[in-house]
């Protein structure tokens, strides 16, 4: 028997703690964050962005989660940076306080693409500035007729170039339509995103949430190690050529053929059974 591995049973726990700055759940291998400040439209603050950045990097290493849902209470997904406890704050810092403050942000959203586990988005009603970021670093979003999906960076004189939104929304929507987007800071509505592939399907603001715990039920029980793979390959070959994508792509094969879980699919396909995956 492989002995266990400390820094995994180290991170494991972390990730079953609760949090402080969102609600955190972990339910048969499936976390769900819920940004919980309704009254405001749950806006973040300097501590939710840390939070979030560290909670996302330990889930590399937690093996008792599998998928992850992120949402917001009350209606809304998330209204951004808080007005009050963010913007005005950043009004009186010098660069490097303000370099420090925007590199943070840019590390939720490496945090977000380089935990293994897929992260499913429930998105309804107001999704704008970071919060439309922290849906478009997700895996998978699914949204609502009400959602209004905004990178409105440019309505408070800022670029529209933030926490990866440029490298980002094009690859998601297209050139011209995230152009469009990040020019003007209007709203996407719900169907203008289902249209433009940005959402993979849409919902009623009373099922959102519960077809995101769906889908994300119905990764967790699939092979966790090569959904892992699969993320990792989807991140990095956009800066592969065809061929470099085609060789990683042979390597990482291979290596998912030595888990288990490839072993019990093919004994379980060869009993006529359904395979049980264990992430092994």
């Amino acid at each position: 028997m492989t002995a266990p591995n400390p820094m995994h049973a180290q991170y494991s726990a972390q990730a079953g703690q609760a949090a402080t700055h969102f609600h955190w759940a972990c339910h048969d291998g499936v976390a769900t964050v819920t940004l919980n400040r309704p009254e405001r439209k749950n806006p973040l603050t300097f501590d939710s962005y840390a939070e979030l950045r560290d909670r996302f990097n330990a889930l590399r290493y937690a093996t008792d989660v599998r998928a992850v849902v992120v949402q917001g209470a009350g209606g809304n997904f998330c209204s951004g940076g808080d007005v009050h406890e963010i913007i005005g704050p950043l009004t009186q810092m010098s660069m490097p306080e303000l370099m420090n403050f925007t590199r943070m942000t840019g590390d939720l959203v490496k945090a977000m693409r380089a935990c293994p586990q897929p992260i499913v988005a429930a998105i309804d009603g107001v999704c704008a500035g970071a919060g439309a970021m922290i849906a478009l670093a997700s895996d998978l979003r699914l949204g609502t007729d009400a959602a209004r999906v905004a990178y409105l960076f440019t309505r408070v004189g800022l670029a529209g170039a933030d926490m990866g939104a440029c490298a980002l929304l094009p690859r998601v929507i297209g050139q011209g339509r995230a152009s469009e987007l990040l020019y003007t800071g209007r709203g996407m509505t719900g169907q203008e995103g289902l249209a433009w592939g940005f959402f993979n399907s849409l919902h009623s603001s009373e099922e959102v949430g519960v077809a995101a715990q769906k889908m994300a039920a119905q990764i967790a029980q699939g092979p966790s190690f090569a959904h892992g793979m699969t993320k990792t390959m989807l991140h990095q070959e956009w800066a592969m050529t065809l061929e470099q994508a085609i060789e990683a792509e042979a390597q990482a094969q291979a290596i998912c053929m030595q888990t288990q879980d490839f072993t019990r699919a093919y004994k379980a396909f060869a009993a006529k059974e359904k395979p049980v995956f264990k992430g092994d």
